[in-house]
């Protein structure tokens, strides 16, 4: 499977994630950069998720839909074509870490999975949700994790 290269010029990979990001600051989705995107991609999917949190997985953000053409996302944007899907608060959209303080930075893994075909996932789906749809009709992924604590 081929690897696609995802970044952000807000925090390298595994490195702290600002506070303007977060849940408790302005809350705005960080930018994305992407590519190596195979030719063959239908769609594109991005999941932002919390393995860290007490409660298990936590869902920050699921975008489906977004063109497979395309190399990023804007801070505070959704991708292009994409359509946001209900996250972990309740809230379509991005929803910012927000980790009980006092915690250990949690890690927020970004990743961006390239797909033969789309997927269909119920409004509000779980990480495992995710990952399941995916697994069968993945042609490609990127992983970049960042790091938050209150």
């Amino acid at each position: 499977m081929a690897d696609i290269d995802l970044s952000s010029s807000a925090f390298s990979d595994h490195a702290l994630i600002a506070r303007r990001y977060a849940y408790e600051g302005e809350n705005v989705s960080p930018p994305l950069a992407w590519s190596g995107v195979p030719d063959d991609a239908a769609e594109l999917v991005l999941l932002c998720e919390d393995p860290d949190a007490p409660s298990g997985t936590f869902v920050h953000w699921i975008v489906v839909g977004i063109e497979a053409r395309t190399d990023g996302v804007a801070a505070g944007q959704c991708p292009p074509g994409g359509t946001e899907l209900v996250n972990g608060y309740g809230e379509r959209g991005w929803g910012g870490p927000h980790p009980p303080p006092g915690d250990e930075a949690h890690r927020y893994f970004f990743r961006l999975y390239a797909l033969a075909q789309p997927i269909v996932l119920p409004d509000a789906p779980s990480a495992d949700q995710v990952h399941q749809a995916v697994d069968a009709h993945q042609l490609a992924s990127g992983t970049l994790v960042g790091l938050y604590q209150r």
